[in-house]
């Protein structure tokens, strides 16, 4: 499987959250998985820690890319053929970063890791 992870999904993994499911948990530490953080949910992480409403251990700039490779969780770029797949979303979703999310996942065949029912919505498979 090809998952990607929502950002809270990440940061519920590399924090050991109990509202990460057993499942979802184990399906990233599979080895037979390709697991991807995605660039936007480290844009959106340094976003809300400037804004001071996510608390971190270290600056995101240095704990998120420290975590991802702890993890063995690769990094996905944003890219062209990504973003062009915002034009064919319904206004299902507000959040511009879930959003981008739900493109990178059609545009690349991905699955997307997430509890959050909005991004469930729309016709991406989820996990």
């Amino acid at each position: 499987m090809r998952i990607l992870l929502d950002t809270h999904i990440f940061l519920w993994f590399i924090s050991g959250d109990t509202q990460l499911s057993a499942n979802v948990r184990d399906s990233i530490r599979n080895p037979d998985n390709e697991v991807y953080l995605s660039a936007v949910s480290i844009w959106e992480v340094i976003v809300k820690y400037q804004l001071g409403k996510l608390p971190l251990p270290e600056t995101p700039e240095t704990y998120l890319p420290k975590q991802r490779d702890l993890h063995q969780i690769a990094s996905l770029d944003l890219n062209e053929s990504s973003v062009v797949q915002l034009a064919k979303l319904p206004p299902l979703h507000r959040d511009p970063f879930d959003r981008m999310l739900i493109c990178q996942a059609l545009a690349n065949q991905l699955t997307i890791a997430t509890v959050d029912t909005a991004i469930r919505a729309y016709a991406v498979n989820t996990m």
